[in-house]
């Protein structure tokens, strides 16, 4: 029985060994997450960005500077936005931290918004609305601007971030 034991624990130990989860050497699971530094920007979101900071100076604020890895996030937004079928602000969490730990900003905000046919009509609902007209008047340094067009609806999705450094 003794000898029958000894083998059953033997053989369970060898069977555990082959198949045990250990990390794989060539992973490292503290990396610090890409900075995306190449952005192709479309008219409407330059002009988006160009009539945000006209806004701003004429308020008396700072011009933001525009971040090709902070529109990326939002281009990324934008496109799982479009999948979803949805506005929202889902993931924002994953998106904040990853501005945070790649470009180091200290504030994250976001607007969003659908369905407005010009980059000066989308600008016009984010400043009826206090909530986003309060991030467009905010403390920030940088932002990031996508605007993505649904294949099968033809409507506009916008995601704009702000970042302050």
């Amino acid at each position: 029985m003794k000898a029958f034991l000894l083998q059953s624990i033997f053989a369970t130990a060898f069977v555990l060994s082959l198949v045990s989860c250990s990390p794989n050497s060539s992973e490292d699971h503290t990396a610090k997450p890409e900075l995306i530094q190449q952005y192709t920007y479309s008219a409407d979101e330059l002009q988006l960005a160009d009539l945000i900071n006209e806004y701003r100076v004429s308020k008396g604020l700072n011009a933001l500077e525009i971040v090709n890895h902070v529109s990326y996030k939002s281009e990324e937004h934008n496109v799982y936005m479009i999948a979803k079928k949805a506005v929202n602000h889902d993931l924002f969490d994953e998106r904040s931290h990853n501005i945070i730990e790649v470009l180091g900003a200290v504030k994250v905000n976001e607007n969003v918004a659908y369905n407005f046919a010009t980059p000066s009509s989308a600008l016009n609902a984010w400043l009826n609305s206090p909530a986003h007209k309060a991030n467009i008047e905010g403390t920030f340094t940088h932002f990031g601007i996508s605007i993505r067009v649904d294949a099968e609806t033809g409507k506009k999705y916008y995601t704009n971030i702000f970042i302050k450094k």
